[in-house]
């Protein structure tokens, strides 16, 4: 079976440009102009999807965990809980982000991190769900979404290979619709555990699903390297300045970075080719320069046959390729031959 996935009108395979999501997660720091401004610099950076993240922050934390100080410099409340509060986004809001993302002709979809925001994100009608890393192992989770039958994109960082097996074949069973990605959680990683060759890896494993990369590294060449491996989705965190507050800023593409990743993916594809090996027009004039002809080494008269000695490889390569010189080895000459003049078969006596 070919892997295959669509979100949106969008078609995504082996053979398509990568799919490429802007993640906007919580960069947008709760102002709904800031995340209308995002979604369309992403647009016209040319990235095909906005991706936010939904939390239900009543229900997602134990009340220690919610209640703790949260004093940290990326902070927008003195406790976790009135932290995630202020960067959270509601349905009149969403509404609008999604009206507007099709508005601009952009795939809208975010990450639900729980069963209500699985719910809330259903009922609007989004192109995809998304599952973040840690919820790889919360088969409960990836089991209310596989059901709701939306397309699903399932990060795998921090993850064992069991891990990955166990919500692919929980995923599958019920919903074909899906995208591994190979992600390192690290915020950001080092390079060495990126470990892109998990593509591979994946695509081996798991051949009828769509494979791809979430990038929490900085700058773009790793995901062209992913391209070239297999990966079809390219997940990169994005922002309008990395100076703006919040723990995901730092490492997040900015406009101009968002635009080179989509322009080289887009080259990358090109690049590649078909594998099968060609010359092409470009290439004419730069090989004639460059490539060596047949000549005499020296004047040579009529009746003379032809030894190696007087012989020459000398460019520009538009006569009789160095690679023919033992098929005129031996022959005689029909005519006397100049020093510099390029042999050719109507020189000798059986032409």
């Amino acid at each position: 079976m070919t892997r295959q996935l669509k979100i949106g009108d969008v078609v995504i395979d082996d053979d398509s440009d990568c799919f490429v999501i802007a993640e906007i997660g919580h960069n947008h720091q709760g102002d709904l102009d800031t995340a209308k401004a995002m979604i369309k610099a992403a647009v016209e950076a040319g990235a095909d999807a906005v991706k936010l993240q939904k939390r239900d922050n009543a229900s997602l934390f134990t009340r220690e965990f919610a209640e703790q100080v949260y004093n940290s410099e990326n902070s927008f409340g003195s406790t976790y809980r009135e932290h995630r509060a202020a960067l959270e986004l509601g349905r009149e809001e969403y509404e609008e982000l999604i009206a507007y993302s099709n508005e601009l002709g952009t795939v809208f979809f975010a990450t639900a991190f729980d069963v209500p925001s699985a719910d809330f994100l259903h009922d609007l009608d989004v192109a995809a769900i998304k599952i973040a890393s840690g919820d790889l192992t919360n088969t409960p989770l990836l089991r209310h979404v596989a059901e709701r039958g939306r397309p699903m994109v399932v990060s795998t960082g921090g993850a064992r290979m069991e891990d990955v097996e166990r919500a692919y074949e929980l995923i599958t069973a019920i919903n074909p619709q899906l995208a591994l990605l190979q992600c390192t959680a690290g915020y950001p990683p080092a390079w060495e555990e990126l470990n892109l060759r998990v593509i591979t890896t994946f695509r081996e494993r798991f051949p009828e699903a769509v494979v791809g990369f979430s990038s929490h590294d900085s700058g773009i060449a790793m995901a062209v390297v992913a391209y070239t491996l297999g990966a079809r989705v390219i997940e990169k965190h994005f922002t309008l300045n990395r100076a703006m507050k919040g723990t995901d800023q730092a490492f997040s593409l900015e406009p101009t970075g968002m635009r080179k990743l989509v322009r080289d993916l887009r080259r990358t594809r090109t690049a590649m080719g078909d594998g099968k090996k060609a010359t092409y027009a470009s290439e004419e004039a730069p090989i004639r320069k460059m490539a060596k002809k047949l000549v005499a080494a020296r004047g040579l008269p009529a009746g003379h046959r032809v030894t190696a000695s007087d012989v020459a490889l000398r460019s520009p390569g538009d006569g009789m390729a160095p690679y023919l010189l033992e098929s005129i080895l031996g022959r005689e000459l029909a005519a006397p031959m100049q020093p510099d003049d390029a042999f050719g078969d109507h020189l000798f006596v059986d032409r």
